[in-house]
This record gives structure tokens, C-alpha cells and sequence, in this order.
């Protein structure tokens, strides 16, 4: 993953810098431990990519009161092949299954127009609502 999350065009959108291969695994250490706080959910999944037996991008979402909000980040490579929009929208397809889950969200750069384009392929909407210069999209998952 640290190839896959090393290029700093990467970081284009979602700010600092690439991680180093410790700081990485650490990092995914404390992923795998969980949240530390017992009412917080963390669901993280690398995404591979079968047809060359590799690792490209990951999804993520982190569930609390019954909201999931959802990440998704492919490497450079392998952008600009539906990957992100089949791993976001498998990622909320599963979330809807979840008794505890009711809404996804997400939070997209406004210029990041590709990444706009998985939120709207994922069934998620923009809103009127900013957090950290990022816009809001949204889905109920229930009827």
C-alpha cells in the first residue's frame, strides 16, 4: 500500500504529504485495533485488483449513530478505470445492509470532479453543507 498511496499527486485533493512504509503500518495497526471509542465503527478494506493480482486504492467508512461516512482513495495508476466507483458503490451497497447504518455521507473537494463522479455513481448527492472546504454528499439508506 505504500506504493499505492506513495505518489504525492495522490495527495492533490485530500492534503499532506505520502506516508512512509512505518508510518503506514502503523498507522494500519491502529486501524485494526478500532476505534477506541465503543459507539465508533471502523470498516477499512484495501482494493485489489484481480486481474493483476495487486493492491490498488482502499475504502473506508466510519460508523457512529447510525451514519457511515465513506472514503475511497485509488492509486494514480489505476485511476480513470471505474475501480473507485465499483469499490465506493460495493462499500455502500454493504453499509445499506447494516441494521445500524440509516445514512452515508461524504465529504468531496469541490474541484475533484472525478471523485464527484463516484459520489453521484455511489447514489450520494451534493448538499448546501461544507466541512474542511469540502462539500457534503449524502444518501438515506432506507426508505
Amino acid at each position: 500500500m505504500a506504493t499505492v498511496l506513495g505518489d504525492p499527486e495522490l495527495h492533490g485533493f485530500i492534503g499532506g504529504a505520502p506516508l512512509t512504509v512505518s508510518e503506514l503500518h502503523a498507522r494500519y495497526e491502529r486501524l485494526a485495533a478500532g476505534s477506541p471509542d465503543p459507539d465508533v465503527a471502523w470498516w477499512n478494506w484495501v482494493v485489489r485488483l484481480d486481474e493483476a493480482d495487486c493492491l490498488v486504492g482502499t475504502v473506508q467508512a466510519t460508523v457512529s449513530g447510525g451514519v457511515a461516512e465513506v472514503a475511497w482513495v485509488v492509486g494514480t495508476p489505476w485511476q480513470r478505470r471505474g475501480i473507485a466507483t465499483e469499490a465506493a458503490a460495493g462499500l455502500i451497497g454493504w453499509l445499506r445492509t447494516q441494521a445500524a447504518v440509516h445514512a452515508v455521507i461524504a465529504h468531496v473537494h469541490p474541484d475533484h470532479t472525478a471523485s464527484a463522479a463516484v459520489a453521484r455513481a455511489s447514489g450520494l448527492a451534493p448538499t448546501d453543507q461544507w466541512h474542511d472546504g469540502e462539500v457534503r454528499w449524502e444518501s438515506a439508506t432506507t426508505g
